[in-house]
């Protein structure tokens, strides 16, 4: 049996360019060239080009809606690579929301949320959200009163590191509260 080649298979696919530059600048007659070691202004297209050719750099089309369009004359690889390190930096700056757990049942004893607390108020020192929940089991659930009074009771637990984002909230069989650390002082 002979093996088939993969129909979906459409070879090396290039990254389309998000910039214009040199002769891809199209149907263009006067372009405004802004940049370094050139004249500020309005110039023919052909002049524009000339003048990057004269400088061994490329002819970018920064803002091609304007009228006239604006280009500008640099290194095209540098300015790529610049963009890219650029857009990493505001990657690796972005802030990601973490959601730590913690589960009650709700005849947990004083021991066991007094463990859980302490771990709570780690994870908002941290920067961590905390969801803390009282998962009912079975006939549990008659006792809801029991499961709000230790969810505020860990909220009073945590007012010195969190707040919290809402009142206790029974779904289903979790009767749930978000906790969202405090601003630090600095």
């Amino acid at each position: 049996m002979a093996l088939r080649p993969n129909n979906n298979y459409r070879g090396n696919r290039r990254e389309e360019e998000p910039y214009r530059i040199n002769q891809l600048i199209r149907g263009v007659e006067e372009v405004r060239l802004v940049g370094e070691n050139i004249e500020v202004g309005v110039y023919p297209f052909a002049k524009a080009l000339e003048l990057a050719g004269a400088q061994n750099l490329d002819l970018v089309e920064i803002s091609p809606k304007a009228v006239p369009p604006v280009c500008k004359i640099i290194d095209y690889a540098k300015f790529k690579y610049d963009q890219k390190k650029k857009q990493k930096e505001i990657k690796a700056n972005a802030t990601k929301t973490v959601i730590k757990e913690i589960r009650f049942g709700p005849n947990t004893d004083e021991h066991d949320f007094n463990f859980k607390l302490k771990h709570a108020v780690n994870f908002l020192k941290e920067g961590a959200k905390v969801k803390a929940y009282v998962h009912f089991v079975g006939r549990t659930i008659v006792f809801k009163e029991r499961g709000e009074m230790l969810l505020l009771n860990f909220a009073k637990g945590l007012e010195d590191v969190g707040k919290p984002d809402d009142m206790p909230k029974l779904e289903g069989k979790r009767m749930s509260i978000i906790f969202s650390p405090k601003a630090i002082k600095k």
